[in-house]
Order: C-alpha cells, then sequence, then structure tokens
C-alpha cells in the first residue's frame, strides 16, 4: 500500500483536479522533445486547422467566443514546442474568407480577440526569435486589426529561429485566384509568356512564396476535410487529423502528430527504391 506522505497526498489531489497533467514538468517534457528528435525527422513546416472551438464551447454551455478564447492557450503552447523542436515554419489558420459569413457579433468578437492575442504575445515572439508573418486579404481586415499586426510584423520581422504565418481572410481559393489575375496582367502588359508559366513561376505569384511547402497538415475536431487551405502548397502534405478539439489541443497531440508522420514514406510520385538514394531524411521511411 502506498504510504500517505504529504506530497503524495499533494500528488492524488492534483490528479483527481486534472492538474499537472502531460507533461509532468519541464525535464519531463525535455525528454520527450528529445525521443522525438531522436526517432525521426522534424517536420520543417507544420499547418494546422485549429477548428472545435465552437463545439468545445457548446458543450460545456458556453458561449462560442469562450472557445475562440480558450483556443489562445493552445496556440501559445504549440508555437512554444514548435519553436523548441526546431520546426522551421509553423503556419495557422486563423480566420478563412469564409468566416465573414458567421454573425456579426462573432467576427467582432474574434478580431476583438485577435488584437489582444497580437499586443500580449508579440513581445515574447520577439525575445524568442520568432518572426510573426500573415498571409491572407490582410486589406479586408479592419484597419485597428491590421495596423497591429504590421506592427508585430515589424518588430520580429528579421527573427529566424521560426516564422508563425497567421491566415487571416485567407482561402486557398482566393490564392490561386489572386496569383492567375497577376499572372494575366503580367502576360497582357508583354512582360510574361504563357510559355514560361512554370509550376516555379507560379509559385513566385502566392502569399507563401519563399516558405516551403507544409510538410504536416493536423486538424483538430475530427473533420476530414481541408477546408479551403492553401491548396496548391498541400499537394504531396501529410496530413494527421485529431478528434480533440482545439481548445483542448496541446504539446502532446502536437509530439503524437509528429510521431505519425515520421512513420510515414513520403514518395512524391516515386518509388521505395528510388527513395532509398535520396539524402534528405524528411524523404526517408522511419520505423519505429
Amino acid at each position: 500500500m502506498e504510504t500517505l506522505t504529504k506530497s503524495n497526498v499533494i500528488r492524488i489531489k492534483n490528479a483527481l483536479t486534472g492538474k499537472n497533467q502531460t507533461p509532468d514538468s519541464p525535464s519531463d517534457d525535455a525528454k520527450a522533445q528529445d525521443l522525438l528528435k531522436a526517432s525521426g525527422p522534424i517536420p520543417q513546416h507544420i499547418a494546422i486547422i485549429m477548428d472545435g472551438n465552437g463545439r468545445w464551447a457548446a458543450r460545456r454551455g458556453e458561449m462560442r467566443v469562450s472557445g475562440h478564447n480558450a483556443g489562445v492557450k493552445s496556440v501559445r503552447d504549440t508555437v512554444e514546442a514548435c519553436a523548441q523542436l526546431g520546426v522551421g515554419y509553423l503556419t495557422l489558420y486563423a480566420f478563412s474568407t469564409e468566416n465573414w459569413k458567421r454573425p456579426k457579433n462573432e467576427v467582432s468578437a474574434l478580431m476583438h480577440l485577435l488584437i489582444q492575442a497580437l499586443r500580449k504575445e508579440t513581445k515574447t515572439l520577439h525575445e524568442n526569435d520568432i518572426k510573426l508573418n500573415a498571409i491572407g486579404n490582410i486589406f479586408a481586415l479592419p484597419p485597428n486589426v491590421r495596423e497591429e499586426l504590421e506592427e508585430g510584423m515589424e518588430l520580429t520581422r528579421h527573427n529566424k529561429r521560426m516564422t508563425l504565418s497567421l491566415a487571416l481572410s485567407y482561402s486557398g481559393r482566393w490564392e490561386i485566384m489572386q496569383a492567375t489575375k497577376r499572372i494575366a496582367e503580367e502576360v497582357k502588359a508583354g512582360r510574361l509568356d504563357p510559355d514560361d508559366v512554370t509550376d516555379e513561376v507560379f509559385e513566385r505569384y502566392l502569399v507563401t512564396y519563399g516558405m516551403p511547402h507544409p510538410d504536416l497538415l493536423i486538424r483538430t475536431s475530427g473533420e476530414f476535410r481541408i477546408s479551403n487551405f492553401l491548396l496548391w502548397q498541400l499537394a504531396y502534405t501529410e496530413i494527421h487529423i485529431t478528434d480533440c478539439y482545439w481548445p483542448d489541443f496541446r504539446r502532446d497531440k502536437l509530439y503524437d502528430a509528429i510521431r505519425d508522420f515520421q512513420h510515414r514514406e513520403r514518395r512524391f510520385g516515386m518509388t521505395s527504391e528510388q527513395l532509398a538514394a535520396l539524402t534528405n531524411p524528411l524523404h526517408q521511411t522511419h520505423q519505429s
């Protein structure tokens, strides 16, 4: 029988109240990260569809905005863990062009929450050498949101550790249409020959130009769709679906997704034999 020392009583009490959940301590988390790095490649670019805030709130009998508020903690923990693991790029689907169709009070609350988060978190991003970026129709955002966002991007623009991109007023179809229109304008003006439009040329007109395509896409809430997100860039991305709602998503779920990624064979249209000759670890098979 376990001795009921004071420390054991505290531990049991914390377990019953949900405190001190995984990871149990910073040292335990550091060990988990070391094991993850040793077991296979860490994705260079992770993209996340942060879904389930409204349903998370509804299950608790709360307003939808409470789910969005709770989701900020998930963003903070995920950004921190990705930077610690050495992820180079993290792209979060924060607000789609379709989200403008939501009730005005919810949209207003989301914009207010975005301003609050930018004011509170930008300094921390800068102190941790993380660059803040935004993709999407930024000019569709309210002026005060855009101003806060631009200030954060300016402050962090020289940071190198990781690039955090917020997809705001973004959709994949919008991005492809914008790129197509710009290319058409170049052709019409005689600055570009239609025969010279290759994949590489087309990518120069995308809002993600200069960023590697995502290696791993994570979607929370158990939905099996990509919801108009990075349609061009996700062509060969590995997809991980978790039933967890976004406000409950923490680094342990991130680690699960990366472990899943490490056990995939990314063939990019080639055979396994062809892959064996490649030296890039992201293109190799990793077995536990």
